[in-house]
């Protein structure tokens, strides 16, 4: 009997050895690599946007976390590479690992991703560890659905669906959906309800001169020659690296990432934010989701003891400077493209006319033409910017006091 108890402790302790050895051999071939290295490789496909790349990445990344993940939403008009950005980047996770989906039913999803299961009777839907990357923005019942799993409520959900059947009619089936995904929308609709723009980090691709100018060079080189293009790309030791890099951090298997000191992040969470509201709760867990994804790329130069790493400050650090960045669009609840919008073309019209007086909406299409060289359709600034900024507590409509019929787009300060 104590024989073999003693070949037990000798397996776990040869566990032991082996993992450590493997480790220290992980931490040898990956050395520390900063977020503006990662941007430095992820060049390569999406062109500036550096922000926005890192962001994204690091949210694919923490798909390898218990309960971590970060959700993104994309919203810009059409062709500013909003489905773009995420699709390259989440080709360098394994593929096993990314489920690409374009509009379907709540019905069609739970289907196609679902194994029936005898003993929960109904179906088992398994997102544990997986990046959901939705190109266009799903049935609004799926959202009601997966809202839970989105402010991970709840690691396990029961919902219960209807399915048509040509001999019964309508049925009711039980689903199980199983752990915290990454899920990122890419939408060109930019009207967000609220419950989901305080469930998700909002982005908006970068529409500047120089990054389309860098974006149709590299569509050139692309599209002239793809078999050349590809196998540049595929031949890249850097993205090779990264690809590596990326395996080696899922094989890790991390169940716990710790933060030591939560001080500085109360500190420089409350030193930005003076006056608190019900969304900063929420804010607060993306933003740690943030620093943690930050420590997950260097886990062997972190505190690694038992599948467990601890955030070092500089991790906390870059995690602030990250935000800073975004923050700022994310207080009202509006993707960054709006946000630009109100600060581009509605203020800068607003004191160029000096007068206090309010904008009309063809004044600030022109306005909107002048400064991005394309025109905004109305339809798009009466339906979906103006109610935007008007929500957000940003600006207010008047009627005209000399000419009723006429209504007035006026800035609140």
């Amino acid at each position: 009997m104590k024989h073999v108890q003693m070949e037990k402790i000798n397996r776990i302790f040869e566990g032991v050895k082996i993992e450590i050895e493997r480790e220290e051999t992980e931490k040898e071939k990956f050395q520390e690599i900063s977020t503006e290295e990662v941007s430095e490789i992820l060049e390569l496909t999406v062109k500036q946007d550096k922000i926005n790349k890192i962001i994204t990445f690091l949210a694919c990344l923490s798909a390898y976390t218990e309960g971590s993940q970060l959700n993104i939403s994309f919203n810009a008009p059409s062709s500013t590479g909003k489905s773009f950005i995420p699709l390259e980047i989440v080709s360098l996770f394994p593929v096993e690992d990314v489920i690409k989906t374009a509009y379907c039913s709540p019905t069609a999803f739970f289907h196609d991703r679902g194994k029936f299961d005898k003993a929960e009777e109904g179906f088992i839907v398994d997102l544990e560890r997986k990046i959901l990357v939705f190109l266009d923005q799903p049935h609004t019942q799926l959202l009601q659905h997966l809202r839970p799993l989105l402010s991970h409520d709840e690691k396990e959900i029961k919902i219960k669906i209807t399915d048509k059947n040509q001999k019964f009619g309508l049925r009711t089936k039980n689903v199980l959906i199983k752990g915290f995904p990454v899920v990122i929308f890419c939408s060109a609709g930019l009207k967000i309800d609220e419950q989901e723009a305080t469930r998700f980090l909002l982005l908006s691709p970068e529409t500047n001169q120089e990054k389309l100018r860098k974006s149709i060079c590299h569509c050139i080189e692309k599209e002239t020659d793809p078999e050349a293009y590809f196998s540049k790309l595929n031949d890249n030791p850097e993205r090779k690296y990264l690809m590596e890099r990326i395996l080696a951090i899922k094989s890790l298997g991390i169940k716990e990432i710790k933060i030591a000191d939560p001080e500085t992040i109360q500190n420089e969470f409350f030193s930005r934010n003076s006056h608190l509201n019900p969304r900063h709760q929420r804010d607060i867990k993306r933003l740690i989701s943030l620093i943690k994804a930050i420590a997950l790329l260097n886990p062997w130069h972190r505190n690694l003891n038992n599948k467990t790493i601890t955030v070092s400050d500089k991790d906390i650090y870059k995690g602030f400077e990250l935000w800073d960045q975004v923050y700022k669009s994310q207080e009202y609840n509006l993707p960054p493209y709006i946000y630009q919008v109100y600060e581009e073309v509605i203020i800068s019209l607003y004191i160029e006319k000096g007068n206090n007086e309010g904008l009309e909406k063809n004044e600030i299409l022109q306005n909107y033409l002048k400064v991005y060289n394309r025109p905004l359709a109305e339809w798009q600034l009466r339906r979906e910017i103006i109610p935007m900024l008007e929500s957000a507590g940003l600006i207010i409509r008047e009627r005209d006091p000399e000419d009723k019929r006429k209504i007035l787009i006026k800035p609140v300060h």
